[in-house]
This record gives C-alpha cells, structure tokens and sequence, in this order.
C-alpha cells in the first residue's frame, strides 16, 4: 500500500477518535445537521479484526464494519457471486408451483400474457419474462397499465381483454400480490394467473396457481430485499431447473442464457432502491458486468441516446438509464420501457431509446416548473407555521406523473415528510379528487400514516412503505387528511429532525485520494439503499475556487494545509446555506464532507469530491 494511502487510513482512525461526540466537534453543519462517527466503539473493534485477519487497509476494515459485516463474510463482500449468495429457489413460497405451471405452458406452447407495472422495475421484469418465453418459442403479450388513467397493477377491463386476446396464462410481475378482484375475473374466465411481486401482502392472497412473494407473510426465505425482477430471476432459474427435468432441453432446444439476463435485474435493483445487501450485490456486481458487453439491443441505444461510451456504474443506472425508461410511464406511453427492453430490433430500439430521451427531457421541465412553484408554496406557508410537520400542496396544474418526484426534492430542501397532490379539474363538481404522492424522512413513518388515514375514510385509496407512499383523495376530505396526518407524523418528525445527522466514515486529507484508494473503496461496493456511499471529511480545506455551473450547481476546488488540491461539486447549492457558505468563505479553512468519484466523463479521469456538507469550525 502506497505511503499516501497509509497516511489517509491513520488519519481516519485518529481523527474520528479524539471525540467521543459530535465528529470534528460539529454539532450544528451549514445544513444544520450534527456529524457522528458511523462507527460505534464496538465496530471499530471489528474494523481493526477484518483488517489484521484478512490482510486489508485499515481504511477498508472501518467502511466494511460500519456497514455491519462480519469478519467470516469479508470475502463474499468482496467477490459477491450467485453460486455463493442465491439460495436454490423453492425456498420461496409457491416456486415449484409457479416453475410447473410456466414448464407447461412452454411444452404445450400456450400464448401467455406478462402484465407489469410501468416504472424500472416492472419493465425490467416483464422484459425478463418475455425474454425468457420467447427462447422457448412462446407468444409473449406484454400489458403495462396506463398510470394516468388505469393506475398501478391489474384492473379488471385489461384482465378480461387479455383473455379474450387468447392468454392461457397471466403472469403478472411487480404487481398483483392485492389485485384479489381483477384476478378473480381471470378466475371466472378460467384463465390461470402467476403472481410474481415483492411489495408487502396481507394474510389474504388471491386465488391463483401461484403467488411468489417473499414478502407474503407466510415466506421465510428472507428474500423480502429482492426487487420484482430478482425474484423474477429466481422463477426463471426454478423453470429452467423444471424444463430440464423434463427432458424438454434434450430434444433440441438450447438452454436459456440466464446468466445473460443480469443486466436487467441489476438495473431494476438499483432503481428499485432495494438494499443493496446480499443476493441483490451480485445481482448488481455480475450485472454491471454484462451489461458492459451491451449485448442488450435496447439497453445499448439507450447508452448510445445518453452520449454513454464507458463502463456502466450503479450512478448510470439510477440516474440516466432508470430516468429515461420511466420518462415513459410519468408522461408519455407507459409500455416503452418493457417494449425497449424486450425488443430485438435495432431500429426500433434506437427509435424507443430516442423517444424515452425526448419524454425525459419534457419530464425534466415539467418537474423543475412544479418544483418552483411547491418551493413558494411551501416557503409561504414554513414563514408562517416553521414547525408544520408535514408539508402537503398542490395543483389541478401539476402533472400527476410528476409528484412524487417532486415531494422528494421538497423533502430534500426542508427536512420533512411532503405529500404533493395532482388535482382533477374540478369544473364545478364537488365530487372532484386528487392523486397524491408522499415521501418521509428516515424515522417517520409515512405509509402507516396513509394507512391508518384509509382505516379512518379519509382517503379513497392509499398505501406504501415508511418512506414513500401514495394515495387518491376527495378534494372536500383534504382540510380534514391534512391536519389527521399532521397528527400522525408531528411527534416523530420533531424527534427525527431533532436527531438528524450525517454520518460520516472517516476523516482524510487531499493527498490521501488515490486511485488505489478509491480501488478500495469499490471492493465493498456497489453502493446504494442498504450499502451506503462512504462518507469522508476533510477537516481544514480551503476553498481556492468556486464557480456555478448549470442552474444550481457549485465547482470547486479545496487546498488541504500542504498544498495538495482536489477537486470538488457541490450539486444543487447554489442559493442555499452549504453553497452560501463555500462561496463566501473568504479563505478561512473549512471542514467539509462527501463521497469521492471517479469521473470518466468526456474521456477524463480524475477523482473529485462529490459535497454533501460543510461546516466552518469557527461557529461551533
């Protein structure tokens, strides 16, 4: 290990030691956040462990303790294969079942119907299962639900339909585990359905040949992290297994390259936003390797439409392939995704890839004039009430495919739950209802909040998780939801934001980022939900250079006391407190905070410091 190498892994250890508080004695950072160690005394026994035992830089024994592994799981971190982290696939409930029935239909070549959800992940899934049918020469109709005017996962009209197309079999993917009567309509047309979905489940299923789920609540696989096309993936290996069994590969038909289909499933677990942790890291891990051979027609005119020549990283998955193939499903046709994904021309798929660019960039402005007029919106009525607990607007303007993303920017700016709500046009009427998107802040439960607003007859439908949700509300129900789920939420979200902050990995200075460094550092990657980017501080920088760049953008350039720059971004500060502050630091040394990148963009290759906070040491 090189000198400055060793020299930024002691600085890490000694500096995050010396207080037992707050990191760097910052209790309050220009984004009003506290900085902690994320190291715990007892995982900082751990690091030094993993690091003696298995011969590795300090440095690396502290990111891989502090995110909980143990020292006998070092080397799958490490080297994450399926072979090692994929469990043989019955232990999912229903897997035999569904991997029978799907055997069959390939043998008796029935047309099968695949209905999916319209974001990432329910078109990564349905381009998997159509993939896979269409190797064995099975007719595969790919069904995605308007989101603007049939909404998430099947309905009892494009079930009927699909039947009178000639489905012998549905298989709905990423959705369905709740659809009890748009299945039962495939039940009384006696059409067999396949459920294939993650998202939470009651006691009661629906009445179909399979539901594989592993977060039914009567599964133990402990799979509930998987995205819908991880255990789509796991239904095609268990099908495979079963045609195999079979004979049916033995008459001639070659198997399936499954191994070949990784690049979806690591696109749609890295846009799923599932834990990154697992069997889910080398989906993403073997993933990102395939998808490099861009062996995938749609996925390549994809890159080319993107101006991508480089090796695809999780950033390029969530934030310029996920957008785009979701562009579809916010404002334009919500099948394009799946259509791109699954298609095999390539003209078609360079004519989709480039209308997908087209939406996203409509998307874009959309979002950024409904994010001005929420940030007002929302700016007005903080002055009035600063300690409001959640923030709840909206618009008969605002788009509905847009919302959500919307409540996450406001989320993002004020540090509280947001619900963001797309009106009807109301016209007179006084039945006129709303579609509303929410996000939370961690330690606030927002989904439960929707829940218990649906048990009270406040909303006409809603549900989700403990930090996003969605619900369908009566415009004259909206006074009554906004103060019961401010109630909800109040008292958890001033706990939260009275213990928010930013934990941080180690500190190190300038001359320590290397490339061997940031080598290291993407040993225990990939990085996302569940795996967090390592977060570094660089105590006593200087700001020798800052510019705005875009719209809300600051570059920098930070000097460490010997001298050594590094380069450095802040995104979407200009305007704001951290931005005000590394502009205006007039000299003085600052401690700053952030995770490092490797930039190969436009044929470069540098390090640079993406900027997630700053403090200056003198207002502590």
């Amino acid at each position: 290990m090189g000198a400055a190498l060793k020299k930024s892994s002691g600085l890490a250890i000694g500096l995050a030691d010396r207080d037992e508080g707050a990191f760097l004695g910052i209790a309050a950072s220009a984004k009003g956040f506290a900085w902690r160690d994320r190291l715990d005394p007892g995982a900082r026994n751990v690091a030094t462990a993993i690091s003696q035992r298995h011969g590795l830089p300090e440095l690396l024994g502290r990111v891989l303790a502090a995110r909980g592994i143990k020292l006998d799981e070092v080397a799958v971190v490490l080297d994450p294969t399926l072979k090692a982290l994929m469990p043989d696939p019955s232990v999912l409930r229903d897997m035999d079942k569904a991997a029978a029935r799907l055997a069959d239909a390939i043998i008796a070549g029935q047309n099968v119907a695949v209905f999916g959800d319209y974001d990432v992940d329910g078109a990564c899934s349905s381009a998997l299962m159509h993939r896979f049918l269409a190797h064995h020469g099975v007719a595969a109709r790919i069904y995605i639900p308007d989101r603007i005017f049939e909404g998430y996962g099947p309905n009892p009209q494009a079930i009927e339909a699909l039947v009178k197309e000639g489905a012998g079999l549905i298989v709905t993917v990423d959705c369905g585990t709740t659809s009890f009567e748009p299945l039962a309509v495939a039940r009384k047309l006696k059409t067999e359905v396949i459920v294939i979905d993650h998202h939470q489940a009651d006691e009661r299923l629906p009445d179909v040949a399979a539901v594989v789920n592993p977060n039914r609540q009567d599964d133990v696989s402990g799979l509930g992290h998987l995205c819908a096309a991880g255990v789509v993936f796991m239904v095609l290996v268990a099908t495979a297994r079963e045609l195999r069994k079979r004979g049916h590969y033995a008459s001639g038909t070659a198997e399936p390259d499954l191994m070949g289909m990784l690049d979806l499933v690591a696109l749609a677990t890295v846009c799923d936003v599932v834990p990154l942790v697992g069997l889910n890291r080398a989906y993403v891990v073997r993933g990102l390797k395939v998808m490099g051979q861009r062996r995938n027609l749609g996925l390549r005119a994809l890159f080319d439409t993107a101006g991508l020549n480089q090796a695809p990283t999780p950033y390029h998955l969530g934030f310029v392939l996920g957008p785009r193939i979701n562009a579809g499903g916010r404002i334009g046709d919500a099948a394009l995704g799946s259509r791109l994904l699954a298609g095999e021309d390539e003209a078609e798929s360079a004519k989709i890839a480039a209308l997908l660019d087209r939406l996203n960039k409509e998307r874009k402005a959309i979002e950024t004039e409904m994010l001005e007029q929420a940030i007002s919106e929302a700016d007005r009525m903080l002055e009035a009430d600063p300690d409001k607990g959640l923030v709840l607007l909206g618009s008969e303007a605002w788009h509905k495919g847009v919302v959500g993303l919307v409540a996450s920017r406001l989320v993002e700016r004020f540090r509280r739950p947001a619900c963001v709500i797309s009106w009807e046009e109301a016209k007179g009427r006084a039945d006129a209802s709303g579609t509303g998107s929410l996000r939370s802040i961690a330690g606030v439960d927002i989904g439960g909040a929707v829940r218990a607003a649906v048990a009270k007859g406040l909303l006409i439908k809603g549900g989700g998780h403990a930090m996003a949700a969605g619900l369908t509300v009566a415009k004259d129900k909206l006074a009554e939801l906004e103060a019961f789920l401010a109630g909800e939420v109040s008292a958890s979200v001033t706990q939260a934001r009275g213990r928010a902050g930013l934990e941080i990995d180690g500190a190190m200075t300038a001359s320590g980022v290397t490339d061997e460094l940031i080598d290291l550092i993407e040993r225990a990657g990939p990085y996302g939900q569940g795996n967090p980017q390592p977060r570094f501080a660089f105590p006593a920088h200087r700001v020798k250079f800052a510019k705005q760049v875009g719209e809300s953008h600051l570059r920098c350039v930070l000097e460490a006391g010997d001298g050594k720059r590094l380069d450095a971004v802040a995104f979407r500060a200009v305007g704001q407190p951290l931005g005000d502050l590394l502009a205006n630091a007039g000299g003085f040394p600052l401690h700053i905070v952030g995770n490092l990148k490797r930039d190969t963009w436009g044929g470069r290759d540098k390090i640079e410091l993406q900027i997630e906070d700053a403090a200056d040491p003198r207002r502590q």
